[in-house]
């Protein structure tokens, strides 16, 4: 009787996880499904304002061209680079997005270029992928963790988490300081979606958030051929050391159990500017990470001199 109970759970033990294997599966096949030639097209409105005075801003439209590369594919890490082609002959570099699976430490983001280290539990992650999204010059933007969910024909990933404001407002608006998005991203047939529902915040030391605004978001991702982004192929094949190099540097950085606040500018200049600079010269690890030291501030240090 006792062997049989055993051999049942080992044999219970053994399908779970088969199927827990089978299910990741899927989830990296969604996951590196975001590679390839893009044409985007990105839509955002403003959809509701609790106070009645509040005046929606205008609708955003834009269209894009982008390559999206896996850099990274490890068994529990899927990282893609994302490139803009502008007018079929400068390619910028542009977002990244870093998958880590049952990944237990992150940075969220608080407010004022602060995000705050959070230790998740393992039992919480289990089975979840965490999504980092990171700037051009591969500072932190935001991070998430969820399941994606595979059903009914559909594969897709949903997280709600605060961010800065994006950079189709970040230099144009003040009237908030922190993004609560709600992301959803889904594969389709040709190509993939990602949906926006996000809160406009208004985030102070010791106070509730105020919403100001809500938003509804679509970008639309729609392959083409891989030739169209030929030319930012080219371009990463010739910049890929250097973006390697700061990687390391800034892993270094993330290397912590405790929060990161940032500087917006160093000599009147953001750091993204600072980073093309170097890139030019193709700049050694070295040169990177005391760049990106400059823009680390030391709250040790700010609170000793307040108090002196």
């Amino acid at each position: 009787m006792k062997k049989s109970i055993i051999f049942t759970t080992l044999a219970l033990a053994v399908t779970l996880a088969m199927q827990a294997q089978e299910k990741k599966e899927l989830d990296r096949n969604a996951i590196k499904e975001m590679c390839g030639c893009f044409e985007i097209t990105f839509k955002y409105t403003e959809t509701f304002a609790p106070e009645i005075d509040y005046e929606k801003k205008l609708d955003y439209t834009a269209k894009a061209l982008e390559l999206a590369i896996p850099i990274v594919d490890e068994e529990n890490k899927i990282s893609l680079q994302h490139l803009l082609v502008v007018h079929d002959t400068v390619v910028i570099k542009h977002w990244r997005q870093d998958w880590l699976y049952e990944n237990q430490d992150v940075f969220y983001y608080d407010k004022d270029n602060n995000w705050t280290f959070h230790k998740l539990p393992a039992d919480a992650v289990k089975g979840q992928w965490t999504q980092k999204v990171y700037q051009v010059d591969d500072s932190p933007r935001y991070s998430g963790s969820a399941t994606w969910v595979h059903f009914d024909g559909k594969h897709f990933w949903e997280n709600d988490t605060d961010s800065p404001l994006p950079r189709r407002e970040y230099s144009k608006r003040s009237d908030y300081n922190v993004m609560k998005r709600g992301n959803r991203q889904e594969i389709t047939s040709y190509g993939w979606v990602h949906e926006q529902d996000n809160d406009k915040i208004i985030r102070k030391e010791g106070e509730p958030d105020v919403l100001l605004a809500q938003e509804k978001g679509m970008n639309i991702y729609t392959k083409v051929a891989d030739e169209k982004c030929k030319i930012a192929q080219d371009w990463w094949n010739q910049h890929k050391d250097f973006w390697a190099k700061a990687r390391a540097s800034w892993d270094q950085v993330y290397d912590r159990s405790t929060d990161l606040t940032l500087l917006k500018q160093v000599d009147n200049t953001p750091l993204f500017m600072h980073f093309y600079n170097l890139e030019e010269v193709n700049a050694g690890q070295d040169k990177i990470s005391q760049l990106i030291q400059t823009f680390i501030v030391d709250k040790k240090a700010s609170k000793n001199a307040e108090g002196k």
